[in-house]
């Protein structure tokens, strides 16, 4: 006697979302990524899937976005908040870091420029 099984040949979707997390943690981010994006196409506020598309994410504008979206579904995500306010303080820092270069090589060039008018004024007269 044959016993029939019912077998699919595709994955369920927490099966589906395995196997892209272990694609994303094993480097292989474009297989994570369609995977999640197949996950995503029948499940648009599926808060995990969006915030793993954050974490693999190729650029800081692209997790943004996944990020922000993961907060339109549910505002009170800590994870995806606590994200965006540490890249937030983090572009603040290298823009103060920025500005005190630059104010301090301005800094620099005015004393230069004032002890070269005081040598040349004291050299002339």
């Amino acid at each position: 006697m044959v016993k029939k099984m019912a077998t699919t040949d595709s994955p369920n979707r927490e099966e589906l979302f395995n196997l892209a997390v272990q694609a994303a943690k094993s480097g292989n981010r474009q297989g994570a990524k369609m995977m999640f994006m197949q996950i995503l196409r029948d499940d648009r506020k599926n808060e995990r899937v969006m915030m793993w598309m954050a974490k693999i994410a190729t650029g800081k504008n692209e997790r943004i976005q996944w990020l922000t979206r993961v907060l339109k579904v549910n505002p009170a995500n800590e994870t995806a908040l606590a994200a965006l306010a540490k890249m937030k303080h983090s572009d603040t820092a290298n823009r103060n870091r920025m500005l005190l270069r630059v104010g301090s090589a301005a800094y620099v060039i005015a004393l230069l420029v004032m002890a070269s008018f005081i040598i040349f004024g004291t050299l002339a007269g």
